[in-house]
């Protein structure tokens, strides 16, 4: 069954290729490394598609386990066929933190502050030649796995150079780049040097064709091609879709179960907002506690009412941005919490761990789900929280997620940038009757279940239906 989606419009073999893979390594008492499965959206999506196929994985090592295991070369692991790249520490953290998460992130996302970021200088430079420097090991390694004139699925913005260099080396192969996160406009690639922006776009160029989860993302990035290359190449939209079989697993285990119990204990029968994220720039959390004090504040109706529960765990916190970041988020909780709790009411419940089964029974628990992200690629939570939901639960949702392009006709819209806005959509959510909360769940139910993972995995594939092996790709 695993093959099926290899085989129905394409015979040739198939390479994946990300920064993160699908298992990652830990050492045992013994110090012998043991494997897992990575968390994360990727390994989900396209996980069971290639588990137990010929399909070879490339990722980066993240951990001296990780490491350790790459030098034994193509490792089987959890079913998969695996190549981990063993990538200097001091290469590895410019490529990462600099450039991949400090500069492209910030670029696509619309985060940097222009009066003081983003700052050029040599430091940067160095960093963006490490950067090429690991796209080319990842090219390398691509050259060296990859069967005659296999089909190469490579994944995000960590790999934007990998297209122009394979094509380079190995023109038997086809190759496609998705783009997870959005794409920033032609203003935006402006900041970059004139040269880094060139060779940007040269290297996304060189793929077959470039993926997106929205067609906004699509078409900011034509836009940017056409005004640096002159031309774009071949794009086509494919938004990542949840396994729902997967999903359904967590909520019936026993973990989900607890979970639920114990949140049902804090809330009782109180209304309950909740939201699940990463503590993360993009997905502004501030601007979302701020609408929820607002709301508190103007509606005094709500007050000892209602719960906001806050499942958001750390991110990058290997960038001062994001460390000075989480500090305000929980100062502003702390600030709410002081200024409204009472002895049987706290306003929000925070919750730093990153603990999947107990995000997914609050999930299962929600009245209104607010998902208010600055800018953000897809989200997955928006789709993942109508299908578990239990309540028929309302979806506040930020019209800047990709996910609106599929939810946005059953979601209540956001701008989230107005905290005034945010808090009258959140008032409406909780006071919708009955028969209108059923009517948007079962839209939200129908909207977020219309894809599937296998589907995604398929759409990428199906983009390179037309390239014969050595294609032309202009």
């Amino acid at each position: 069954m695993t093959d099926a989606p290899q085989r129905l419009r394409s015979n040739r073999p198939i390479v994946v290729v990300s920064n993160r893979g699908p298992v990652t390594f830990d050492f045992a008492p013994d110090g012998s490394p043991v494997a897992r499965r990575a968390g994360g959206g990727l390994a989900t999506a396209i996980g069971n598609a290639i588990v137990g196929t010929d399909t070879v994985w490339i990722a980066a090592s993240l951990s001296e386990a990780d490491r350790q295991v790459a030098g034994e070369g193509l490792i089987e692991s959890e079913g998969f066929r695996l190549h981990l790249l063993n990538i200097e520490p001091g290469l590895f953290a410019p490529f990462y933190n600099t450039i991949a998460n400090g500069t492209l992130w910030f670029l696509h996302h619309g985060l940097f502050d222009a009066g003081r970021r983003p700052r050029f200088d040599r430091r940067f430079h160095d960093a963006w030649s490490a950067f090429r420097e690991v796209n080319d090991l990842f090219t390398r390694a691509i050259a060296d796995e990859a069967p005659e004139g296999a089909l190469v699925l490579v994944h995000d913005y960590h790999l934007s150079l990998v297209g122009s260099s394979l094509a380079a080396v190995r023109p038997d192969l086809n190759s496609v780049h998705f783009h997870h996160t959005p794409f920033c406009g032609p203003n935006a690639l402006a900041m970059l040097p004139d040269a880094i922006a060139g060779e940007l776009m040269l290297g996304l160029a060189g793929f077959d064709a470039c993926g997106f989860q929205s067609p906004r993302w699509a078409q900011a990035f034509e836009s940017c091609a056409k005004s640096v290359l002159g031309t774009s190449p071949a794009t086509f939209v494919a938004p990542v879709a949840v396994d729902a079989d997967d999903l359904a697993g967590t909520v019936v285990s026993a973990t989900c179960r607890d979970a639920l119990d114990e949140l049902n204990e804090q809330v009782g029968p109180r209304n309950l907002i909740v939201r699940v994220d990463r503590i993360e720039l993009s997905k502004n959390l501030l601007r979302g506690f701020l609408a929820f004090d607002d709301l508190i504040e103007t509606h005094p109706e709500w007050r000892e009412r209602v719960v906001f529960a806050a499942f958001v765990y750390p991110s990058r916190e290997g960038l001062l941005e994001y460390q000075a970041y989480r500090l305000e988020v929980e100062g502003l909780v702390r600030r709410i919490n002081d200024r409204w709790r009472t002895p049987t009411w706290e306003p929000i419940l925070y919750d730093p761990s990153d603990n999947y089964p107990r995000s997914i029974a609050a999930l299962c628990r929600y009245d209104v789900l607010l998902v208010n992200p600055i800018r953000d690629g897809l989200n997955l939570v928006a789709k993942e929280g109508p299908l578990v939901n239990q309540r028929n639960g309302v979806v506040a949702l930020s019209r800047e997620a990709g996910v609106w392009d599929e939810l946005g006709g059953a979601a209540l819209e956001v701008n989230p940038f107005d905290v005034a806005g945010t808090s009258d959509v959140l008032h409406a959510a909780l006071s919708m009757g009955p028969a209108d909360r059923e009517r948007h769940a079962g839209s939200l139910r129908q909207r977020a279940s219309a894809r599937t993972p296998n589907d995604w995995y398929l759409e990428q594939i199906h983009a390179l239906d037309d390239h014969e092996p050595g294609g032309d790709r202009s």
